[in-house]
């Protein structure tokens, strides 16, 4: 079993060497340049009254250091590219020895209203999504967040064996990671694609060839002219038309403009990873018919994107000076750019939202396939097809606590059990709750699970676990969670759920909370809903005399030398021992 931290160190060395030998290619290109353009000018100087070798040393000159940049762009690229697979493995080992709270929490998408998000530490600090989150796009966190919220239970296996086959790619999914978190876009696809599909073009098509014969024509007046065959100013007449023509257009020219200049390096660094999607060769049916989305034309989606990417590129070279006077005094330049993104918006903008979503869930996915990669003694649960057993599992676990301070228990929920888990406080109820509602979460989503072996008949999963009151909608407490328990009861009327609670009807008095949760449980397993309940009040335990499908559990604590002592594990029966007058005494409360 190959062990991510050594890996992950091994391939940070390897980016290290290579920035290196990156520095250093960019410097020897660098001095070339120097001397190739002070060699040039010499040469030039020194034999300027030879018109044709000087003309010729010009012209090789100015290819050379042509060729140069286009080295040293090169080189940079790759320096980019290297430097952020180095930060990927610097990051990877630094949450592999638990430091990830500085890492995005992702708060924003908690909402309370949902069927489990707020309870269970799926976002915010400490989350799930703070130590699972890969992304390097807005829309591929925005795809992760909807798998992770969707409480989807369909597909779970072609899941599965998408995030198997994608945890083999370390190195593919690295690079794919470092390409789309090297552009941070100001634009995002959806106004992207809102601003394609509702495009108007405004030049006639009639100019197509306008612009084409014009700039024939430009090319005969100077040549004739050079010839002496006509006078020189033709061309300048001819000149003045072609600006007086751009002219007409340029406000909206420029409107076009200003909005492509701000969409191009998302297109290129789209085009970029269309193109890894494309060279990679798939197994898994959920992969594949993914990638299908972006092969469905003769030619690939990379290449049309990198197509729209030059002609945003010529457009925007109208900002050079010699390009807006020359290049639309006798080649139209500005309306020869602008016919051919108005071609493309027209040809591709249906298809574009396909390529974004795509390019979004190869950037989620491969979230979880890191995942998948760094706990390789975690395992894909047996999805069972048995219509008792709920969840199987060994050695069940938080997935979030590391290894060595982790304490495992085995656990068994048959169909229609509904589970009174008692303890005394801080002896782990709430988070082996947590550690059951993630185990589901897991599943459905496609991952491996905190366990050493499962089976798992799919079920959507409903927590009531941290209700808390609003000065904001005047409500308080107790008619918070009301309307959690209110909700929970109108959704299972509704489909099926596993349904997590812990410590309900806080809100009221002893008795009252009592009776009320006797009477939910009741009516829960009288309803055939499978839950857990976690509570301090062990005459809850009582109503396991009285319905075959609630059984008890606990997790104990002991005191021994005037200190506590927790074990952790999930035991069969009623917890005896609490520890709430002991904890006061021993901090000198009372």
């Amino acid at each position: 079993m190959e062990d991510p931290i050594s890996f992950y160190k091994e391939r940070k060395r390897m980016f290290e060497a290579q920035l290196q030998k990156n520095k250093k290619s960019l410097y020897l290109i660098s001095m070339l340049r120097l001397l190739v353009f002070v060699t040039t000018i010499f040469l030039v100087y020194l034999f300027f009254n030879q018109a044709i070798l000087a003309s010729t040393i010009a012209i090789i000159g100015v290819s050379l250091f042509l060729f140069l940049l286009k080295k040293y762009v090169a080189h940079k690229a790759e320096q980019t590219l290297n430097k952020a697979l180095k930060t990927i493995n610097e990051e990877e080992i630094a949450i592999g020895n638990g430091t990830y709270l500085d890492r995005y929490d992702g708060e924003v998408f908690n909402e309370p209203t949902h069927f489990f998000s707020s309870d269970i530490d799926l976002f915010g600090r400490g989350s799930l999504f703070q130590y699972l989150n890969r992304t390097g796009l807005k829309e591929g966190t925005q795809y992760l967040v909807g798998l992770l919220t969707a409480n989807d239970i369909d597909s779970i296996k072609e899941r599965q064996e998408a995030v198997k086959e994608l945890s083999g790619f370390t190195e593919w999914r690295q690079k794919y990671t470092a390409i789309s978190r090297i552009i941070e876009s100001e634009t995002s696809c959806k106004s992207i694609s809102s601003w394609l599909s509702g495009y108007q073009p405004f030049i006639p098509s009639v100019f197509t060839w306008i612009v084409a014969v014009f700039g024939i024509i430009s090319i005969g007046i100077i040549a004739t002219s050079s010839l002496k065959l006509i006078g020189v100013q033709f061309v300048l007449y001819w000149f003045l038309l072609g600006l007086a023509v751009t002219l007409f257009f340029v406000k909206r020219v420029n409107d076009l403009s200003a909005k492509t200049s701000r969409i191009k390096e998302t297109i290129q660094q789209y085009a970029l990873l269309l193109d890894e999607i494309e060279h990679r060769e798939f197994k898994s049916s959920l992969l594949q018919s993914e990638k299908a989305k972006i092969e469905s034309g003769k030619t690939k989606a990379s290449q049309i994107f990198k197509t729209f990417s030059t002609a945003l590129d010529a457009l925007d070279n109208r900002n050079n000076l010699i390009i807006a006077l020359l290049g639309n005094g006798l080649f139209l330049w500005d309306l020869r750019c602008s016919l051919r993104i108005e071609k493309w918006i027209l040809e591709n903008r249906a298809v574009v939202d396909h390529w974004f979503e795509t390019v979004a869930f190869f950037d989620a996915y491969n979230t979880l396939a890191t995942f998948a990669y760094n706990h390789p003694s975690f395992t894909y649960p047996d999805l069972a097809s048995s219509h008792t057993t709920l969840i199987k599992a060994k050695s069940m676990g938080h997935p979030l606590i590391p290894k060595k301070e982790r304490v495992d228990s085995d656990f068994l929920l048959e169909g229609s059990d509904f589970l009174i888990i008692t303890g005394a406080n801080m002896a782990g109820k709430s988070t082996f709750l947590r550690s059951v509602s993630l185990f589901v979460l897991m599943s459905n989503v496609g991952l491996p699970v905190c366990a050493e072996v499962s089976s798992y008949r799919p079920i959507k999963l409903m927590t009531s676990m941290r209700t808390s009151d609003s000065l904001t909608d005047n409500s308080s407490y107790f008619f918070s969670e009301l309307t959690r328990l209110q909700f929970i009861m109108e959704h299972l009327q509704k489909d099926a759920y596993l349904v997590i609670l812990d410590e309900i009807l806080k809100g009221t008095n002893s008795v009252d909370k009592a009776a009320g949760s006797k009477k939910l449980i009741e009516k829960l397993v009288g309803m055939g809903v499978p839950g857990i309940i976690a509570t301090h009040d062990l005459s809850l335990c009582k109503i396991a005399n009285s319905l075959e499908n609630v059984k008890n559990y606990f997790f104990e604590t002991e005191i021994e030398n005037n200190e506590l002592y927790f074990d952790y594990k999930l035991k069969d029966g009623v917890c005896k021992n609490m520890n709430a007058s002991f904890l006061l005494l021993k901090m000198n409360i009372t």
